[in-house]
C-alpha cells in the first residue's frame, strides 16, 4: 500500500539548492591551473619574506663592516657581504620591499588611470576619439627615453620637497604608472563597448537611470575580469621597469637598495663575485614569472567559457 508523502518529504523535494558563490567557482577553476598555484605560493612567500623578514633578520642593510667585506656565504652572512661589508641578505630583503612596493603602487595608479579613460571612451561616444588618440600618442612615445627625461627633470625638485627616499619613490611610481595605463584603457574600452549594448544596460537607461549609476552598478562589476588580469601584468611590468631604471643608476640612491640597484652595484664585480648578480637577478625573474602565471590563471578562471569545464 503506497504511503502518502509527508510535508517534510515534500519540502525536501521542492527545496532549491543554495546558489553557489561565483568567486568560489573562480577559485575552484584557479586551483586547477598548476602554474598559477605555484606562482601564487611563491609570490605570497616573497611578500611575507620582504615585509616580515626584517623582523627576523635584524641586520641593518646599510651597516658597514669592513672586516666582512667581499666575504662569501656564512652563518653570519648567509648571502655573503658586498664590497663595503654590508649584509647581502638584509639588502635583498630591503630591496625586495622597495621593488614590490613600487610595483604594487605603480600598478594601482596605472589601473585607476587606464580604467577611468577606458570607461569614458567606451561609454561616452563623444569622448572616444579624443581619448583613444591620446592613448595612441602615449603608445607611440619611446618610453625609456621619456622615463629618463622625466626623472632627470623632476628628481631634484621632488627630493628637495619631500625628502630623498619619499621624493624618489613618488617620482618612480608616478613615472611608471603614467606610462603604463594604455593597455588597460584599450582592454576596458573594448569590454565597455560590448557591455553597454546588453539588454540590462539598455533597460536601465530606458527607465532614466543616470549614466553614473549605470556605470557603477552594471558596467564596472562586469569588467573586473580584464582589470584583475591587467593588474597582475602591471605588477610585473612595474617591477621590471623600476629594476631597469635602478640598474641605469637613475632610480633610488646607492644607500637605498632595490633589486635593480643591487644589480647595478654588482655588475663591475660579476666575474669575481657572480653570486651578487645571481641573487637579485633570480629574485626579479622568479617574482615576475610568478606574477605572470597568476595572471594566466586568473584569465582562465574568470573566463566564463572556460570556467566549469
Amino acid at each position: 500500500m503506497a504511503q502518502n508523502p509527508t510535508p517534510a518529504s515534500l519540502d525536501a523535494a521542492h527545496a532549491t539548492p543554495k546558489p553557489r558563490n561565483q568567486w568560489l567557482d573562480v577559485w575552484d577553476q584557479f586551483k586547477t591551473h598548476k602554474g598559477a598555484m605555484a606562482g601564487l605560493i611563491f609570490f605570497v612567500f616573497i611578500i611575507l619574506a620582504v615585509y616580515l623578514g626584517p623582523f627576523l633578520w635584524t641586520l641593518d642593510p646599510t651597516h658597514i663592516d669592513i672586516r666582512a667585506r667581499n666575504t662569501g656565504p656564512s652563518w653570519a652572512h648567509p648571502f655573503g657581504a658586498d664590497q663595503l661589508g654590508r649584509d647581502m641578505l638584509a639588502r635583498m630583503l630591503s630591496g625586495g620591499r622597495v621593488s614590490i612596493s613600487v610595483g604594487l603602487t605603480a600598478m594601482g595608479l596605472s589601473l585607476i588611470v587606464g580604467t577611468f579613460i577606458g570607461v569614458l571612451a567606451g561609454y561616452w561616444k563623444r569622448l572616444d576619439g579624443l581619448l583613444m588618440r591620446l592613448t595612441d600618442l602615449f603608445l607611440a612615445l619611446p618610453l625609456l627615453p621619456l622615463l629618463l627625461v622625466i626623472i632627470m627633470l623632476f628628481r631634484d625638485p621632488l627630493r628637495a620637497m619631500f625628502g630623498l627616499e619619499i621624493g624618489i619613490f613618488m617620482l618612480i611610481v608616478f613615472v611608471i604608472g603614467i606610462t603604463s595605463w594604455m593597455q588597460t584603457a584599450r582592454i576596458v574600452r573594448g569590454d565597455v563597448l560590448a557591455l553597454k549594448e546588453r539588454e540590462y544596460v539598455l533597460a536601465a537607461r530606458s527607465i532614466g537611470t543616470p549614466s553614473r549609476r549605470v556605470v557603477s552598478r552594471h558596467i564596472l562589476p562586469n569588467i573586473m575580469s580584464p582589470i584583475m588580469v591587467s593588474a597582475t601584468l602591471g605588477i610585473a611590468n612595474a617591477i621590471i621597469t623600476e629594476s631597469a631604471l635602478s640598474f641605469l643608476g637613475l632610480g633610488f640612491p646607492p644607500d637605498y637598495p632595490t633589486w635593480g640597484r643591487l644589480l647595478f652595484d654588482a655588475k663591475d664585480m660579476i666575474q669575481q663575485y657572480p653570486e651578487r648578480v645571481i641573487w637579485p637577478g633570480v629574485a626579479i625573474s622568479l617574482t615576475v614569472l610568478s606574477v605572470n602565471y597568476i595572471g594566466d590563471g586568473l584569465r582562465d578562471a574568470l573566463d566564463p567559457r572556460i570556467r566549469g569545464r
